[in-house]
Order: structure tokens, then sequence, then C-alpha cells
């Protein structure tokens, strides 16, 4: 029998080209995988797989580096809005057991309607408006 596969953290190792800001305990870092122009993780810098685990000054280091990635978004991408989402656990989408924080750059007509944004990780229970 072969021991399981076992992959090092992509986001314990950042390659430095595609940091965008960093502090101490955080870093905001080009997505691997961009669903928009500008998609944005934040991440802290401890190994940490939910915001849950994060200590208080973590949390408060992470929501200070969203704050600076949207600014940074606005001077060169101008979105018109943004979708901000955390996958947690595998029922919750995460396939990276590292928190991220994806701050997703939205623009006028990148979706017919663009309501309910985040709901529709449910699609049947999205639509709630008649």
């Amino acid at each position: 029998m072969t021991a399981p596969e076992t992959r090092p953290c992509p986001f314990c190792q950042l390659d430095p080209h595609r940091i965008v800001a960093e502090d101490e305990l955080t870093a905001a870092y080009r997505d691997g995988f961009p669903v928009s122009l500008g998609h944005t993780v934040i991440i802290p810098r401890r190994h940490v797989a939910t915001l849950f685990e994060a200590t208080e000054a973590e949390q408060a280091a992470l929501l200070r580096m969203l704050a600076q990635a949207k600014e940074i978004l606005d001077t060169h991408h101008h979105p018109d809005g943004y979708n901000i989402g955390i996958n947690h656990a595998p029922a919750g989408g995460q396939t990276v057991p590292h928190l991220h924080i994806h701050l997703i750059p939205r623009y006028r007509g990148d979706k017919e309607d663009p309501r309910g944004g985040v709901r529709w990780v449910l699609p049947d229970k999205a639509k709630y408006w008649a």
C-alpha cells in the first residue's frame, strides 16, 4: 500500500510575482484561476484552515488587507462592484485547506442578471425575488 500523495500548500509558499500587497500577517495575492479581471485572494501568512481558527489579530489584519486590495483594484481595474467570499470546509466548496478570502471584481454586463450574487452557490434557492 502506498501513502496518499500530499501536495504542499499553495498559500504557504507564495510566488512573489503574484503578491499585490502584504504585511506581517497577511498577503493579497492574484488568484491562480481568476473568474474575473483582478480576482484576488486575501491570505493569512500562518497556515490556518478557516476564519474561525484565525486569531483576532489575524482576522483584523485580513479585513484591513481586504480593504487595501479593493483600493488597488479600484485604481487599476475600475470594477463596478465586488463579490467577497470564503469557502469553508469541503461541504462549503473549500479545496485548499488554507484560509483565503476571495475578492472578485464585478463589471457591468459580466452576467446578464447579477442579482443574488453569492446566493447562486445553491441555484435552486438563489432567486428569492418575484
